[in-house]
């Protein structure tokens, strides 16, 4: 008998690059979860700034309350920058040669000053009218993919959050998500399509909470798994893109029927 599929971890962020909050449950739309990564940085050429290259991110939290339109960038229960975010202006950015979205440059010095002063050049903070997701809208893991990482890597364990998946699962195979592609997900009151998988980029080498550099995993997964074909081209892939056919809530505990 098939082990049950449930959510066991659900991983969000307001702004893309910061540490993640687990809620209990996400509101998911075609456009990803309400409220995440809804903000994201620019370099002075418009470029999208990620983790990967930014370490300094990683360790910041951040929160926005969408009545009140106030954002926090905290670290601990320190509060670094806050605001309330209005538009300074119109943009266009180039998602990593996927897509261009609409976004709105925040408007206020504190932000840019921050930010620039952190990552020790000049960068602005970027409001999406969406999404600023990479690919697809929702990404899915499977708990027992992480361990088997760590298993074929003769660890004790690997954090699943250095993945920074949108839904992480417990029950079944290891890899069993890379089964599901073109196949119908019904998790809480959302359904969704398995898409291709994700490959993965060096932001999965660092520690989720420190930034820091701490583990090869682009190495060690393909030791056993090889390279592989993806959207973004051919590497080490884990974990599986989705598409959001029909919204809904998602919840820490929901079932996930597949088909």
């Amino acid at each position: 008998m098939l082990a049950a599929l449930s959510v066991v971890r659900l991983s969000t962020t307001p702004i893309k690059g910061l540490s993640l909050d687990h809620p209990s449950s996400i509101e998911l739309t075609t456009h990803g979860a309400v409220g995440d990564r809804q903000f994201f940085l620019t370099d002075g050429e418009g470029r999208l700034q990620s983790c990967t290259a930014n370490a300094d991110l990683l360790p910041l939290a951040a929160r926005f309350d969408q009545d009140s339109r106030r954002l926090e960038v905290v670290s601990g229960d320190e509060v670094l920058c806050a605001g309330t975010v209005d538009s300074a202006g119109a943009i266009d950015t180039d998602m990593w040669g996927l897509r261009s979205i609409v976004a709105d440059v925040v408007a206020g010095p504190q932000w840019s000053t921050f930010f620039s002063d952190l990552l020790g050049r000049r960068v602005r903070l970027v409001q999406a009218r969406q999404s600023a997701y990479d690919v697809h809208p929702a990404t899915i893991l499977g708990s027992s993919s992480v361990a088997e990482l760590a298993r074929r890597s003769g660890l004790a364990s690997v954090d699943p959050r250095r993945f920074r998946m949108l839904i992480e699962f417990v029950g079944g195979t290891p890899h069993l998500e890379d089964s599901w592609g073109g196949t119908l997900l019904r998790i809480g009151g959302a359904v969704l399509r398995g898409g291709g998988p994700v490959k993965r980029c060096a932001a999965t080498t660092r520690d989720p909470a420190s930034g820091a550099v701490d583990l090869q995993t682009l190495r060690l997964i393909t030791a056993y798994r090889g390279r592989r074909e993806s959207e973004l081209g051919v590497g080490a892939t884990f974990g599986l893109y989705c598409e959001v056919l029909e919204p809904g809530t998602v919840a820490v505990g929901d079932c996930l029927r597949v088909g």
